[in-house]
Parts: structure tokens; sequence; C-alpha cells
């Protein structure tokens, strides 16, 4: 038989705000923000998608019928999607591996100095503001742009090539230009993950039987930065699907036979060009499907890597 203490009292059960009343404080500020700068809009994006709405009006509720509309009747939507799918297949994976094996690289060096000059060199095509001129100049259709003068003086050209006009060759060059870009935050991400690793694994390794580099980099290295690599995972998405500004400042918006362009520029045209926002919010709810479904299956694949 249980005995009772006397004198004793039974201890009540903690409250959620008493447990964790401090922590929810400093999250308040933090909460309200991502609500109102996130939450809220796709909320109201998901409320438009549903209507007709061109700004002057009240908006009409039309159903599904802007939905209907994108995948049976716009033709240019379907290209948009095909492009957008293709940068986004190319760019970001490639993108994601290069901007890590560069981390890699950097971390490799010995100096500290020289570590942290070419983690700025790298990284400054992100912080260039008008870096499209160059490339404008480099890509220049007439015979004195810098790949057409390199190529005839070489023989290869006998004419100029229309590098930015002509869809066999546009897209190309919006890919090179993109992931010349694709150092951004998330190649900083690695850059910092890889100074956090604990040393002490990689001479635990070195007992247990790893013999090389890329045993390390497999059983020692990854699974200590699956934070910084699912970080890196969400820019690279959220990057390869958002993909328009530099397709309109090389190839112009519309291109040429709409070659390069791209759901988010779709969505701009109709949004703040024809100010059909109902059916700019459809696309915008079909964007960020998409990048959730990438997201949810790499934030699978990556969950492998982890040792929690």
């Amino acid at each position: 038989m249980k005995t009772k203490i006397k004198g004793s009292k039974p201890r009540k059960k903690r409250s959620f705000l008493y447990k964790y009343g401090s922590t929810m404080f400093f999250l308040l500020p933090w909460l309200a923000l991502f609500c109102f700068f996130v939450v809220i809009p796709i909320l109201v994006a998901v409320f438009f998608s549903f209507t007709d709405f061109d700004m002057v009006r009240s908006p009409q509720f039309v159903g599904i019928r802007n939905y209907v509309s994108l995948f049976l009747d716009d033709e240019t939507f379907i290209k948009s999607l095909s492009n957008t799918f293709f940068y986004a297949l190319v760019t970001g994976p490639a993108g994601y591996l290069i901007s890590f094996a560069v981390a890699w690289l950097i971390n490799e060096i010995g100096s500290k100095f020289w570590r942290s000059v070419l983690t700025l060199v790298f990284y400054s095509p992100a912080l260039a503001g008008n870096v499209y001129m160059m490339w404008n100049y480099i890509f220049s259709g007439d015979s004195y742009g810098l790949l057409n003068s390199w190529l005839t003086e070489l023989g290869i050209l006998s004419k100029p090539i229309q590098w930015l006009t002509d869809p066999a060759y546009n897209s190309m060059a919006v890919v090179i230009v993109i992931l010349w870009m694709s150092m951004g935050v998330g190649f900083l991400s690695f850059v910092a993950g890889f100074k956090q690793l604990n040393k002490d694994l990689f001479e635990a390794g070195a007992i247990d039987g790893v013999r090389n580099r890329w045993q390390e980099l497999w059983y020692i290295t990854l699974p200590q930065m699956v934070p910084q690599l699912k970080i890196g995972a969400v820019l690279s998405i959220s990057g390869a699907f958002a993909v328009g500004g530099v397709n309109a400042a090389l190839t112009g918006n519309p291109s040429t036979d709409y070659s390069t362009h791209t759901v988010l520029l779709h969505m701009t045209d109709y949004g703040y060009s024809r100010y059909e926002m109902g059916y700019a919010s459809a696309i915008a709810v079909v964007l960020f499907v998409l990048m959730l479904v990438f997201w949810k299956l790499i934030h699978g694949v990556l969950n492998r890597f982890s040792t929690d």
C-alpha cells in the first residue's frame, strides 16, 4: 500500500505558459513579423487565386477557374513551366554542388588569410549590383561582343551569333550566368559549417578505419553539416524555381518565342503589367507548391545523413 507522507501536497501539473512563457515572450516579435510578412501574404494569395480581381473592382469568386485556365488554356504558362523545370533541374543541383565543392576546397587551404580572400572572391558575384552589363558585353550579338570576337579570331565563327536573342543559344547563356551567381548565402552557410566541424571525430574515424578524404566526407563531414545542407537546399530550391531576374535582364521580357520565359516572369506579367491579380495569385500558388514538394523530397534525402 502507498502511504502518504504527512504534510506533503500533491504536485501540480505545470501549465504550458509556466514552462514556456519566457521562451514564447522572446519569440513573439519574430513570430509576429513572420506571420505578417510570410503567413498572411501566403493566405491572401491563396484567397485571391480563387477570384477575379483587377485591383479596381471588388474580388469576384470564380472557384478553380484560374487554375483550369492555367493548365488547359494558357500555352505560355505551360512553356514557362517547362522552362522553369529546366532551369531548376540544371542550375539548382549544379549550383548547390558547386557551392559545396568550392567551400570544401577553401576549407582545405591552410592559410586563414587566403581562405578569407577566396571566400570573398567567390561570394562577390552575389554582391555585385550591375553584373548584367558585363555579361551583355560578353554575349553581345554583334562582332564587337567579346565572345563573338574571340571565336571569330580563332576561325570558329564566320558571322556573329545572337547569343541573347536566338532561342538556340539564349538559355545556355542564362544558365551560365545563374551558375556564376550561385555562390550566395548557401555558399556562406557551407563555409561556416566546415569551420564548426568536430576535429575529434576525424581522429576517431581514422582509428575506426576511415582511410581517405572521400570516406571522411561521406561518414564524418556530411552528418555534421546536415543543418547547413538543409539551409543551402532551401535557398537553392527557392532560387532555382524563382529564376527570372537574370532572364529578363539578359534576354528581355518577353524573350524571343518565350524561350527563356519562366513562371516568375509569367506571374509578374499578369500581376504588374495586366493587373490581373487573381490569375497572378494562382500562378504564385502553383510556384509555391512546387517549391514545397521539391523541398520535401530533398529534406527526406538529407535526413539520411543526420546523426540525430
